[in-house]
Formats: structure tokens, C-alpha cells, sequence
């Protein structure tokens, strides 16, 4: 996922011409919730690849509900008992990279998805002339 980071690097730093070093502490906070959540459910996901059907689809169901589970709940610890983070940017900067990582890693998954399943198909014999 350094995507994300590279994400992050290209956004704080006009963040932080623009809004200050909050954004920057914001932006990298963020950043930090929302990766590792999806780099669990991406480890979760190659596993289950290699598992049954309904494997696959327990992965997809609660990977979602995993990541937004701690994002949103991390979110909520933070906003409610440091002072610093009680600002409506936090959340902003949450939303924009939850949804961020949300799309990276269904790409990722789908992708994946395809790759084993294209590994599984017996490839057609070819009539010989």
C-alpha cells in the first residue's frame, strides 16, 4: 500500500501551506488508521483465495466491516478524548482516505480474484491438424 503514502506525501504538503501543521498531523493520522485495517484484510483476503467460496465471501463482507470498524472506532476514541483531534478536519481527512484505501484494496482484491480463478481454469486442448 505505498500508494497511500504516496498519496498521503502529495497531499500534505500543500495541506500544510494551506492549513497548517494540523492538516499535516490530520492527513498522517488518517493515513496511518485507514492502512493498517486494509493491509489486514488484504493478508485476509490472499488467504482466502485459496479457501472455499464461502471463505471468499466472508472476506469481502467482513473486511468491510473489520476496516470501517476500526477506522471509524479509532476515530471516535480519538476525537473524544484528545482534545487535538475534536476538529470536523479530522473526520474529513478520514473519509478521504478510508475511501481512498477502500478503492485500492477492492482493485486489489478483484484483481486478485481474477488471477486465481484464471489459475484454476483448465486451459482448452487445442485440436491437433
Amino acid at each position: 500500500m505505498s500508494s497511500t503514502l504516496l498519496v498521503w506525501a502529495l497531499a500534505a504538503y500543500p495541506a500544510r501551506l494551506g492549513w497548517g501543521e494540523v492538516a499535516v498531523v490530520y492527513s498522517a493520522t488518517a493515513a496511518a488508521l485507514c492502512l493498517v485495517p486494509t493491509l489486514v484484510t488484504l493478508l485476509w483476503a490472499g488467504w482466502a483465495h485459496r479457501q472455499s467460496a464461502e471463505q471468499q465471501l466472508l472476506v469481502t463482507l467482513g473486511g468491510t466491516g473489520v476496516r470501517m470498524g476500526v477506522v471509524l472506532g479509532v476515530g471516535l476514541v480519538l476525537h473524544f478524548t484528545v482534545p487535538y483531534f475534536g476538529q470536523p478536519s479530522f473526520w474529513i481527512w478520514l473519509l478521504a482516505f478510508y475511501l481512498y484505501t477502500l478503492a485500492v484494496e477492492m482493485v486489489l482484491v478483484v484483481k486478485g480474484q481474477t488471477a486465481a480463478d484464471n489459475r484454476q481454469e483448465p486451459t482448452p486442448a487445442r485440436p491437433r491438424s
